[in-house]
C-alpha cells in the first residue's frame, strides 16, 4: 500500500492547492457563455471511444495505462471529459483525512503524467455496474491497478464511480469519483467479478 498511498499524496496535495472550495463558484462557469455545451471544451472525439457506456469506460483505463517512458494520450484523455469535469479522490489521507476538494482534468493531468511515465501503470476494469435514465448513466466500475509491468500482481483496488452524460450521439464523463480497497474497506462481493450487481439497469 506504500505506493498507493504515495500517489494519494500527490494527486491530493493538487486538488487541495488549487482547487476551488467545495461552495465556490467554478471558476470556469462564471467565464462561460450561456450557450455553453458540454462537449465545448473538449478536443474532437475518436468516434470508437464514445460511442457507448462501455467504450468510454474503457478509453478511460486504456489512455492511462501503459509501460515505463510511454507518452500518454493527453488529447485523447481530454477528449472524453465534459467542460467542468472534474477527478475526486474519495479514499483518506495517510492521515486519516478524506479530502473536500477534486481536480480538474487539466489539474490530473499535471500531476499523473510523471507519475505514469516514470513507473509504467497499468489499470484495467474486472467488473462493473451500469444504472441508466435516458441521458444520464451511472457506472461502479471495480478496477486494479499495476505498476511495472501489465502482468504484475495488482498493488491496488478500488471502485471509480463515473457519472455520464450523452447527447444520442456520444458520451461524456462528467465525474469521476473513487476510493480504493484497504483494511475496513473491502470491496463487497457484489461489485466483484461474478458478483449479482455486475449488470445494466434502466432504459
Amino acid at each position: 500500500m506504500r505506493f498507493s498511498r504515495a500517489l494519494w499524496v500527490l494527486l491530493g496535495c493538487v486538488a487541495c492547492r488549487t482547487a476551488p472550495a467545495p461552495n465556490a463558484q467554478p471558476q470556469s462557469a462564471a467565464a462561460s457563455p450561456a450557450s455553453a455545451t458540454v462537449e465545448s471544451a473538449a478536443p474532437a472525439a475518436r468516434p470508437a471511444d464514445v460511442a457507448s457506456i462501455e467504450s468510454i469506460i474503457g478509453a478511460l483505463y486504456d489512455v492511462i495505462s501503459g509501460p515505463p517512458g510511454r507518452d500518454r494520450d493527453w488529447e485523447r484523455f481530454r477528449s472524453l471529459f465534459t467542460s467542468g469535469a472534474r477527478l475526486i479522490i474519495a479514499a483518506p489521507s495517510p492521515e486519516g483525512r478524506v479530502p473536500s476538494r477534486s481536480m480538474t482534468v487539466e489539474e490530473y493531468i499535471v500531476v499523473a503524467d510523471p507519475f505514469l511515465k516514470r513507473d509504467g501503470f497499468w489499470e484495467r476494469e474486472v467488473a462493473h455496474r451500469v444504472e441508466r435514465y435516458g441521458n444520464v448513466a451511472h457506472v461502479f466500475s471495480t478496477y486494479e491497478s499495476r505498476v511495472k509491468t501489465a502482468d504484475s500482481p495488482p498493488f491496488s483496488r478500488g471502485i471509480n464511480s463515473i457519472q455520464l452524460v450523452t447527447n444520442g450521439e456520444r458520451w461524456w464523463v462528467v465525474t469521476i469519483l473513487w476510493d480504493f480497497e484497504r483494511p475496513g474497506n473491502p470491496i463487497p462481493r457484489e461489485y466483484l467479478p461474478g458478483g449479482t450487481r455486475n449488470e445494466e439497469r434502466g432504459s
